[in-house]
């Protein structure tokens, strides 16, 4: 089959090279390294990923070159050998395999690893990792297995209906809330050292989407008020082995406090990261059903939610075109209120600088006449004293400078030389001519 390089370029980006490869009779590797060869670019996974979700991609250009003729020659596989399967093992599936390939979700590969390189964390503390690009699982080093589990068998029942889990892309304007962790909320929190303990949370948080409605997922152990007893330089539970194993005596010197501590059980929160829209869900463990057994349920009702959340996503995005709008009025009253006030300070200032004009030519008049007496007087005067008294009244006119009042009106800036108004209103003085303050 042959094609000119831009046809191609323009084949491979309207299908993925998977689907448009069995057009040409070759594999989709094949037909990679012929785009590679001719130097056409081709558009990658996560692109077809955006487009499904709906969201905005860009596709690569098409680099400058000659329109080459390409000639794609099919190739015809080489049919495999059939092993005979042993008469022990039974032949698997493609269930079971896909079962196999499916037993951990992609977005936790890893993430055991990353949660425990933590910040030193005492007991009763949650962990703090160093990275901060992470599923949202929030859990204590004791916990962390089972919160792991948590999350894996959610995202997987979540990935069977089609709806893919993933951190958050960085571009995009989500917000992760405020997760409350204590298992029966109180009036007061008494989690980490000096009962103000701040929790580790990812930087993004981890969304999912049901057709183009976004919903965050976060999953955080519960913390319980427990006793504590502080014994030998440090806090233990009361209930713990050492505390029990202690005599009376050897507790006089002790006391006892309380705290937040994990406690083993965990919390799932749904909620909209879209900002404005105030929706959550919290599901948790309890002493009939664990979480895990909830999961089907969780599934079902998230997506019994889809059409509410996107009704409080329009209604939110109709509130925000509406205090967009009212920004923007309130915007343009100020700049016409500062335009105002421009314009009358600019006519304020020249009236002022014109009054003070007026006074300086007054006075230069005043020097005027006493420069002119003075010539009058020279004439009186003999021959000798008057070149004297000549030069010295040439030194005080230049000191005194111009009484010419062009120059005094040179030197005046009218109003619109000061600020000339943006909506075309002309600066003019108020009736009645300046006003002195």
């Amino acid at each position: 089959m042959q094609l000119k390089r831009s046809e191609l370029y323009s084949q491979v980006c309207k299908a993925p090279l998977s689907k448009l490869a069995p057009e040409f009779g070759i594999t989709g590797t094949a037909l990679a390294a012929v785009c590679r060869r001719h130097q056409i670019p081709y558009p990658g996974s996560g692109y077809w990923t955006r487009k499904s979700l709906g969201l905005s991609a860009e596709v690569p250009a098409l680099p400058d070159g000659s329109d080459e003729i390409i000639e794609i020659r099919p190739v015809t596989p080489k049919p495999r050998k059939q092993k005979a399967p042993e008469a022990s093992t039974p032949p698997k599936t493609k269930s079971v395999a896909r079962a196999r390939r499916l037993e951990h979700h992609p977005l936790l590969f890893g993430a055991e690893e990353h949660l425990r390189k933590s910040r030193a964390a005492k007991d009763g503390e949650f962990l703090r990792p160093y990275k901060r690009i992470l599923p949202d699982v929030i859990s204590s080093e004791a916990a962390l297995l089972r919160a792991l589990s948590i999350a894996n068998d959610l995202y997987l029942a979540l990935d069977r209906q089609g709806y893919r889990v993933h951190i958050a892309p960085a571009g995009e304007d989500h917000r992760r809330i405020h997760v409350q962790e204590q298992e029966v909320e109180l009036k007061d929190r008494k989690y980490g050292r000096y009962n103000f303990g701040s929790i580790w949370r990812p930087d993004r948080p981890t969304i999912f989407y049901i057709d183009r409605v976004p919903i965050g997922l976060a999953i955080t152990e519960m913390t319980e008020r427990v006793t504590m007893r502080y014994l030998n330089g440090d806090y233990h539970r009361e209930d713990s082995r050492l505390v029990r194993s202690m005599k009376a005596w050897q507790l006089t010197r002790s006391w006892t406090t309380e705290q937040d501590m994990p406690s083993g059980r965990f919390r799932i929160v749904a909620y909209s990261p879209k900002n404005g829209v105030e929706w959550s869900l919290t599901w948790q463990d309890t002493e009939t059903e664990p979480l895990t057994r909830a999961i089907p349920k969780i599934v079902e009702t998230l997506r019994a939610s889809r059409d509410k959340l996107q009704t409080l996503m329009t209604a939110e995005d109709e509130a925000e075109a509406r205090r967009k709008k009212e920004r923007e009025e309130e915007w343009e009253r100020y700049q016409r209120r500062e335009d105002e006030r421009r314009v009358a300070q600019a006519i304020k200032d020249s009236q002022q600088q014109l009054a003070e004009i007026i006074e300086s030519w007054d006075k230069a008049m005043v020097v005027e006449r006493f420069f002119s007496d003075v010539e009058q007087r020279l004439e009186g005067v003999d021959e000798a004293l008057r070149q004297h008294l000549e030069g010295r009244l040439k030194l005080a006119r230049q000191m005194m400078g111009s009484t010419d009042p062009l120059d005094f009106m040179a030197n005046w800036r009218a109003p619109d030389d000061r600020y000339r108004s943006k909506y075309d209103q002309p600066s003019q003085p108020p009736s009645g001519g300046p006003t002195k303050e």
